[in-house]
């Protein structure tokens, strides 16, 4: 991949092992991170945003090459692989540090975000209004190693293959033709 066209993008929908799960496996994705970012304290550890007292958002940071996988892209697997009409909440995961937001780096990913979620209302895509947040990005913390990677590491592991199989089988189905050869 050329770093040249490199970019990155910060997405928060949920679970950041679910997330992080579905990113990687994406043509043009060279790296996946997951973190924390939203809050207001820094460099905060895993047992503290547990709370939902930081304000900070289970999140990932993506780097990818945009001739091979845009924003927009991205932004159409990020609203189809978790559920942006629930408040602060994916599946039994509840608290502010589950919410979906998505976390712009400059006013075109901005505008991108905004459009897609008011073209996904209009079209009634989903039942509800999508209530994900947009907000300009600020510090992201890099979460504990025993974060990264998560789902290659335990996918035998429960709350992989009840939550993080569904989403990773949806992906295969819906996003075939933006999947990794090797997945």
């Amino acid at each position: 991949m050329g770093n040249n066209n490199l970019d990155s993008a910060v997405f928060a929908g949920g679970c950041f092992w679910c997330t992080e799960a579905v990113f990687q496996r994406l043509e043009g994705v060279s790296r996946v991170i997951s973190g924390y970012t939203g809050g207001t304290i820094k460099n905060p550890a895993y047992r503290e945003i547990t709370t939902g007292r930081t304000g900070h958002a289970e999140a990932i940071k993506i780097e990818f090459d945009s001739n091979i996988i845009n924003y927009n892209e991205l932004l159409e697997i990020f609203f189809a692989t978790h559920d942006p009409t629930t408040l602060n909440r994916q599946g039994a995961d509840r608290g502010t540090q589950y919410r979906s937001a998505i976390f712009y780096e400059n006013e075109n990913q901005k505008e991108l975000a905004h459009s897609m979620i008011q073209r996904l209302n209009t079209e009634s895509i989903f039942d509800s209004p999508i209530v994900t947040e947009v907000t300009a990005v600020g510090p992201f913390y890099n979460a504990e190693d025993y974060h990264q990677d998560y789902y290659n590491q335990n996918s035998s592991q429960g709350y992989c293959q009840f939550v993080i199989n569904p989403k990773l089988s949806k992906l295969q189905h819906t996003f075939k033709s933006k999947l990794k050869k090797e997945i």
